[in-house]
């Protein structure tokens, strides 16, 4: 796997500009509220000054039908020199829809913190075409809006890989965890979520301690980029460690096992050294997605991979950030996942 460079890390007072890539709800009326809630967070809890784009705001049936005006956000924020960071508002279904607008060299020569999650997983891969390592991790409407406060959890992670240029160390699955979904359109800020006890990591299969630089993201946007531009070369996955997690489609089991035999079967799996599965949507499918995992691998000759899962990442909260290109480690005896180096620079 090629060598990523690093975005500089934050520090208090610097501007942050929030973007809408794929769906633009957080310009509409009755979901501006969210867009607000999230930013005063991002402000208050961070000390962070949020900036807007030209269309950040311009709403979801301008920016469905303007994929090169997303796009053309996208471009100016990695430009501007006084913007430090680029966050997602949210992920949505046709962030592919930029590509034909991307100037590759706009990212390469200005690396830049970039967080979001979900169909975001599009511009995670458009920054690693350009060689740049990108974060997966939250995004404004989601989680820093988080209804009534923003989970301590995701607020320490945040702080660990983007303010800090140290190794992020061993990260451990969140104590609760939530899915549950309540209507943002006119919904109330002051009625929080039900979250609930977390279970531990579990070892779906493997042995020993393995380490590997981290490329992945949600495992259905990853299935369609197959045969793109913005798919890497297969070595790319050499000696790799994947994230993938389900998104709020919640896949069936058929299906997951479907886009791992494609991964297969274009050679992803047989050149990784581990894998690292996020806890899945409403724990649908929980033990059913294992049972899938492991018998792929068993396809292709991959017994000896090993698999940790239910981690906090994706689309569950609270969450951790996951950079790509960092080298990480799974200890298959201790149960634990650790990112050996840091995110920023």
């Amino acid at each position: 796997m090629q060598k990523l460079t690093k975005p500089a890390r934050l520090n208090p007072g610097d501007k942050i500009a929030t973007v809408s890539l794929s769906w633009g709800g957080a310009g509409d009326e009755e979901v501006r509220w969210r867009y607000d809630q999230g930013k005063q967070r991002i402000q208050e809890i961070f000390d962070l000054e949020v900036v807007e784009m030209p269309n950040t705001l311009a709403g979801s049936k301008y920016l469905y039908e303007h994929p090169e005006a997303r796009a053309a956000d996208l471009m100016d924020a990695f430009a501007e020199p006084d913007i430090k960071a680029i966050i997602t508002n949210i992920g949505g279904d046709d962030t592919i829809r930029l590509l034909p607008y991307i100037d590759f060299d706009t990212i390469r020569n200005n690396p830049k913190v970039f967080l979001g999650y979900s169909d975001t997983t599009v511009n995670h891969f458009m920054c690693y075409k350009a060689g740049v390592s990108s974060i997966y991790g939250p995004a404004v409407l989601s989680d820093f809006a988080e209804n009534v406060e923003m989970p301590e959890f995701t607020q320490h992670w945040l702080r660990r890989t983007l303010f800090d240029d140290k190794p992020i160390g061993q990260i451990p699955t969140a104590p609760i965890w939530c899915s549950q979904w309540q209507e943002w359109a006119g919904g109330d800020p002051d009625v929080a979520r039900d979250f609930q006890p977390n279970t531990g990591l579990d070892l779906v299969q493997g042995a020993g301690v393995i380490e590997g630089q981290l490329i992945g993201g949600c495992i259905e946007v990853v299935d369609w980029l197959r045969g793109t531009e913005l798919f890497p070369p297969i070595d790319e996955f050499n000696d790799s460690i994947l994230f993938f997690e389900t998104s709020q489609e919640m896949p069936a089991p058929a299906n997951m096992m479907a886009m791992l035999r494609n991964l297969a079967t274009i050679g992803v799996l047989q050149r990784a050294n581990g894998m690292i599965i996020g806890k899945p949507y409403n724990n649908a499918y929980y033990d059913e997605y294992q049972y899938e995992i492991a018998k792929v691998l068993a396809e292709c000759g991959r017994q000896d991979m090993p698999v940790l899962y239910n981690l906090s990442f994706g689309h569950c909260e609270p969450k951790f950030c996951v950079p790509y290109g960092a080298q990480a480690q799974i200890d298959c005896d201790a149960k634990t996942f650790s990112i050996l180096e840091s995110a920023v620079a």
